[in-house]
């Protein structure tokens, strides 16, 4: 079966020379591009490698505590300020069975 996580990351995004800086603070991790769109997509692959690496690592749930992350109880979807931006990052997962078999629906 398969199944996803989806995080919803406020970004900042500035021109530097000749490059585009994206950055996502809350996580600290930061990217560039020639162009703004580059620079975005650029950033949800780091995001995504940083998001992964720390799961793999069974270390995610304490990179998001330690960067200040606490469940908002009875919110859905997170309230999207007009002026910010934002990145999406999605995780794919697999669910096994107790055997270790992956599910398939």
């Amino acid at each position: 079966m398969e199944v996803s996580i989806e995080f919803t990351l406020p970004m900042r995004v500035r021109k530097k020379g000749n490059w585009v800086i994206s950055s996502c603070r809350a996580l600290d991790v930061f990217s560039q591009g020639r162009t703004r769109e580059e620079a975005e997509k650029n950033l949800a692959d780091a995001l995504y490698s940083f998001l992964d690496s720390c799961y793999q690592a069974g270390t995610l749930e304490k990179v998001l505590h330690d960067a200040g992350f606490v469940r908002s109880v009875g919110t859905r979807r997170p309230s999207r300020e007009s002026a910010a931006s934002y990145v999406s990052v999605t995780l794919p997962f697999r669910i096994k069975d107790s055997s270790n078999r992956v599910i398939a629906h």
